[in-house]
């Protein structure tokens, strides 16, 4: 038998074929849509959640505010803390408080393993410990993510955690005594920097967004069976926002930012309500809303925060500003936020004019919350500016310095405020902080229950 002799060009061009052929077999399949209809659907138990909880990610009210709460502006890792406890491995999920007990996804980079852990909210005693995962970490992520980046949502009686393992997104849902009663894998899901949405929960449903470049999918998930309610197919893009059901402009509305667009979803079937151009290619911040309006902000690589009609889709205004990792804050008819490198801005929230700009100082990844009549935000470097929701001019309250890092935001529950702070001193070692008018703590008073294996 003769074999012909290829040109080298050939022999080049077949290799380059047959690269970009096998990187293509690697794609995640297409997302297959599901639709069960509305009257199929079992109804689930009421969520049974208090007010002075902070349930899911956003708090009560979806918006990050706790306006009739009052907690300390000036506090410390020894003043004003009402107790301190060691949280395993690290994560940056916030922290989740329902009743007499508060939640923390983690995961435990040695171990690799993905858990959640609850800790009594009145003595910050460890309860219990439910490893959700083991290995299948993912390695294609950002300095600044996690494996348990993602807050855990409680219905009152259940709670809902997702994480990326194995290459998928995975449900888990468990009772409120850490024993697993369902996990769903969702879909597959290409990382280009990690997973962070976090689940919302409406009705009957938990709803999870997985945006990725091979194409993403928001999915509506029975709340009690587990069962996929709706699956929605979401544009091919690397982006990490988490989605949020809001009453606005009289009627309830799924949205989400990110993929070069606002979207506005019926919670209830995953039907696409609106679009609205805009924003940029890569969100993280959750939408906000007053009124009839929705706003949003991102990210990379543009930098634009708009204003949209949330009964038309129309944008109402835009300006070139950027708030990529945290969320918008907005009260009183102004909107607050702030972009990574610590710049904070007041805008009025119906024409998008600037009110005033102040520098915090230092980098910032947490998203701001408004408790009482004061907003918190907290830095990278473990710095927590207190500051007034002024549209007069930036008026700093107190700065407060709790550690070496903060990445998740501060939350407020039943009167006290919660800090997820890590320390770096003798290795990366993360704290759980509950913060309240009558705590005075000794650093000698803080039991370290973690082994030095514990230690990241």
């Amino acid at each position: 038998m003769q074999f012909t002799r290829l040109p080298r060009y050939t022999l080049v061009l077949t290799l380059v074929l047959t690269v970009v052929s096998l990187a293509g077999c690697r794609k995640t399949p297409p997302v297959e849509e599901i639709s069960v209809p509305v009257s199929g659907v079992s109804e689930a138990a009421p969520i049974g959640v208090s007010p002075d909880d902070w349930a899911w990610w956003r708090g009560p009210n979806g918006n990050a505010t706790q306006p009739n709460m009052v907690v300390p502006t000036e506090f410390g890792p020894a003043h004003h803390v009402l107790w301190k406890s060691p949280v395993p491995g690290r994560g940056h999920a916030d922290p989740t408080i329902v009743g007499d007990r508060v939640f923390l996804a983690t995961a435990e980079n040695k171990s690799e393993t993905q858990s959640v852990v609850c800790f009594d909210r009145h003595s910050g005693n460890q309860l219990w410990q439910q490893t959700l995962h083991q290995g299948g970490f993912e390695r294609n992520m950002h300095a600044k993510s996690t494996q348990a980046s993602n807050t855990i949502a409680c219905d009152g009686e259940r709670l809902f955690a997702c994480v990326l393992n194995g290459g998928k997104i995975h449900l888990t849902c468990l009772d409120l005594a850490g024993s697993i009663l369902w996990q769903k894998v969702l879909g597959d899901f290409r990382s280009k920097f990690g997973y962070s949405a976090s689940p919302v929960l409406h009705g009957s449903l938990v709803i999870v967004a997985a945006d990725h470049s091979d194409g993403g999918f928001l999915a509506g998930v029975h709340r009690e069976l587990g069962d996929i309610i709706w699956k929605k197919a979401r544009p091919q893009e690397s982006t990490y926002a988490s989605p949020i059901v809001v009453h606005v402009a009289g009627k309830e509305k799924l949205l989400i930012a990110g993929a070069n667009q606002v979207t506005s979803y019926a919670p209830d079937t995953g039907k696409q309500l609106w679009s609205c151009e805009g924003v940029t290619s890569s969100c993280v911040g959750t939408v906000v809303w007053d009124g009839n309006n929705v706003f949003a902000s991102g990210g990379y690589p543009g930098e634009e925060t708009i204003c949209i009609n949330a009964s038309n889709g129309e944008p109402v205004w835009r300006i070139k500003q950027k708030v990529y990792i945290s969320s918008l804050l907005v009260h009183d008819g102004l909107l607050f936020g702030h972009n990574d490198k610590g710049i904070a801005f007041c805008l009025d929230a119906a024409s998008g004019r600037k009110k005033w700009q102040a520098r915090l100082g230092g980098n910032h990844s947490a998203s701001p919350v408004l408790i009482g009549q004061h907003i918190y935000a907290a830095s990278e470097a473990g710095v927590v500016t207190v500051f007034k929701p002024s549209g007069d001019g930036f008026e700093e309250v107190a700065k407060n310095d709790m550690g070496d890092e903060i990445m998740a935001s501060p939350v407020a529950a039943h009167g006290n405020l919660f800090l997820r702070v890590a320390d770096h001193s003798e290795g990366r070692r993360e704290t759980l902080y509950c913060i309240g008018t009558l705590g005075d703590v000794e650093p000698s008073s803080y039991t370290d229950s973690l082994s030095s294996a514990d230690a990241e």
